[in-house]
């Protein structure tokens, strides 16, 4: 998407590219620099001249782009994003005809068997939200069959009210695809928001009982717990740092997801992936906007 930072002394907006999906892709990809990990990114764009920036800054990351879908007739959505004093973030949208509503919607050159060639297929419920109900459904049924064929889901139930028709729905739909997710990458946040649990323990007896047997709980500042087997001793896990310093909170979730799966494919233990996770995010959370400037070679 076209991210709009507004500053909220100066009044000054600055044009960037950002998404959840996108920023995980973009952190994912700088984890993975050093190692023959591939990372692509599956959407649909347009031909106008965002669109043509928003591929070029993914091929900049030397993320894999041959799975894009091009609408001629379609732009990017928009959205803008404030924060306040604490750094904390407000979104306004404009995306109800945008290109990435119409993925895997016929006539489409990238199908869902594009998704058959990876070994790690990571989405969210902003994903789930924009698509069509029948992409839904198709989706559900082709995520059956990759893991039946060893491919790993990783998902985050990253929610946005507005993008939904109604909150049933969305509960619909998030609590089906946590019943077939590999790695649940949830924050607490997004859950209660969701389901309307009452507290945190709430939160992971109900992803238990979806079968999460891996993940992590992403609780901002306090850090993330994690989920499955390791779940019962949670309180035990360690202190993780606080952030040096707090400007802007946009993309935190995003790039925890980031450093938790780049050192997850790396064959790390969860502790590690845990830590790398949140060692991650508090350093993006120090810049404004989604996407920080890239570390010095």
């Amino acid at each position: 998407m076209i991210e709009l930072s507004v500053d909220s002394v100066g009044g000054h907006s600055q044009i960037s590219y950002a998404g959840d999906t996108y920023n995980t892709a973009i952190y994912l990809s700088r984890e993975l620099t050093y190692t023959q990990k591939q990372v692509d990114y599956i959407t649909a764009l347009g031909e106008d001249e965002y669109s043509v920036k928003i591929m070029q800054s993914l091929e900049k990351e030397s993320i894999g782009t041959q799975n894009i879908e091009i609408r001629g007739d379609k732009i990017p959505g928009l959205y803008a994003i404030s924060t306040d004093d604490a750094g904390e973030r407000s979104f306004q949208y404009w995306r109800v005809d945008s290109a990435a509503r119409t993925l895997f919607v016929p006539p489409s050159s990238i199908t869902l068997e594009a998704l058959q060639q990876y070994d790690l297929l990571y989405f969210s419920a902003i994903t789930l939200a924009i698509v069509t109900e029948q992409v839904r459904q198709q989706l559900l049924a082709a995520i059956k069959v990759l893991r039946k064929a060893g491919v790993l889901i990783a998902f985050d139930s990253n929610y946005r009210p507005k993008l939904w028709q109604n909150q049933q729905i969305a509960q619909k739909w998030v609590s089906e695809i946590w019943c077939h997710t590999d790695i649940a990458l949830p924050s607490v946040d997004d859950e209660m928001a969701l389901f309307g649990d009452s507290n945190e323990q709430a939160v992971l007896e109900r992803l238990h009982d979806y079968g999460i047997r891996y993940g992590a709980l992403k609780r901002g500042a306090q850090g993330p717990l994690p989920l499955g087997l390791e779940q019962s001793s949670a309180t035990a896990w360690q202190n993780y740092p606080k952030a040096a310093r707090v400007v802007d909170t946009t993309a935190a979730g995003d790039s925890f997801n980031a450093g938790f799966l780049a050192a997850y494919v790396q064959g790390q233990g969860i502790q590690n992936c845990l830590l790398k996770g949140h060692e991650l995010a508090c350093e993006v959370i120090g810049y404004h906007g989604a996407i920080m400037p890239r570390p010095v070679e």
